[in-house]
């Protein structure tokens, strides 16, 4: 794969701070990537994301699909969102890369923003939607963006499927290979760092599944529980951000460290939060026999080296995260309708295959899941470039 399409930095004229913009590839002259926004955010970064975008789009294409694979991308300000001058940057990064949004960069949500506060500025800096650039590829763009107002006004048990369609694919993946091991969902322990919608949402599927979820980490430390934390309870108690508020925790819970997550006596270690969390040093106390991807990048590419050496496998975000993405485009394109137990049927039926896809090429290959995952996107580019046209 070659350098980026469009790499570009911009700095706000009224705080100084910069926002980034990375286009990998265009399929059919659109991409697709979310905007994130956190403290600390480069433009390495984003064009690491842009690059698993992707891989995502190319790993969920379906010649027997109405969904067309796009091309990846990948927006992000370095700013904390908790910051006062957080949504007015956001408005005024909008209004900067507004002629990409219009063209070809379909964006949302991700880590650091929500779907409704990414609307809500889309708006203010005059765009139409944040996806608008898609809308020519439809077949009837009414009835598209209709399907997808309305899957994004289902909630299931106070959750909206926005929110719960990423944490689905991320436990049905674990299922997929939990299964493929002969393991047990019950007695199967799990920590997951990062209470947000990724991580609350596979938190939720995991536990509703018969596993343990025994640690959860979110920006105040780590709560832990041997026997098993209450998760409904903790979903419940969390704010805007996923921190939990403790006056939820029962007597059997304790408050730890927040890097205490790593080394919990779990089976099951799930970074939902920030990238890069484990590193070459830290990921010496992971005593878990997986690790599963929910957040982008969260496993340093040398620290994975070391866990496979140690018997740890790192299933990868290009797989196991991509069904909050794939699950706008299913619904978009119309793959689904936008009711609720569609939508996770279609997810765990699609995550599963490209799991299983992916560990027995993993199998066969002699490599890691993530260097599978490598090897099927290297196989796909040329059909799909071949049936698109030019892909960058």
């Amino acid at each position: 794969m070659t350098s980026p399409l469009l790499s570009l930095t911009w700095t706000d004229d009224v705080t100084g701070r910069q926002g980034f913009l990375v286009v990998d590839r265009l399929v059919r002259g659109v991409s697709s990537g979310g905007l994130r926004m956190r403290a600390g955010c480069t433009l390495d970064e984003i064009a690491g994301l842009a690059r698993g975008m992707t891989m995502k789009e190319a790993l969920h294409y379906n010649p027997e699909g109405r969904y067309i694979p796009l091309g990846g991308a990948k927006g992000g300000i370095d700013c904390d969102p908790r910051d006062p001058e957080a949504y007015g940057l956001l408005v005024r990064y909008l209004r900067a890369v507004r002629p990409y949004i219009e063209s070809f960069w379909t964006t949302g949500e991700d880590l650091g923003l929500t779907q409704d506060l990414v609307d809500k500025a889309a708006a203010e800096a005059g765009l139409v939607s944040s996806i608008q650039a898609v809308y020519p590829l439809l077949d009837d763009e009414t009835a598209a963006r209709q399907r997808l107002a309305d899957a994004f006004a289902v909630e299931v048990d106070g959750i909206g499927l926005d929110e719960l369609v990423g944490g689905c694919g991320v436990a049905e993946s674990l299922l997929a290979t939990l299964d493929r091991a002969g393991m047990s969902y019950q007695g199967t322990r799990v920590a997951v760092q990062g209470l947000g919608t990724m991580g609350g949402a596979t938190a939720r599927f995991l536990s509703r599944a018969g596993l343990t979820v025994v640690a959860v980490a979110d920006i105040k430390g780590t709560i832990a529980n041997p026997a098993g934390l209450d998760v409904e309870a903790l979903l419940a108690g969390r704010d805007a951000y996923g921190t939990v508020d403790r006056a939820v925790l029962r007597p059997g819970d304790s408050e730890l460290p927040g890097d205490a997550w790593l080394s919990a006596d779990a089976e099951v270690l799930v970074p939902a939060a920030v990238s890069y969390a484990v590193d070459t040093a830290n990921q010496e106390r992971i005593t878990a026999r997986w690790i599963v991807e929910a957040a982008n990048m969260p496993v340093l590419p040398e620290a994975e080296e070391l866990l496979a050496a140690r018997g740890v496998t790192v299933l990868p975000d290009v797989v196991v995260n991509s069904g909050t993405n794939a699950w706008w485009w299913w619904t978009l394109f119309g793959d689904i309708g936008p009711a609720a137990d569609e939508a996770f049927a279609y997810t765990r039926r699609s995550m599963r295959a490209l799991v299983d896809l992916m560990l027995a090429r993993a199998q066969a290959d002699g490599t890691t899941p993530r260097g599978a995952a490598h090897a099927i996107v290297a196989d796909r580019l040329p059909v799909i470039a071949e049936r698109f046209g030019r892909y960058r």
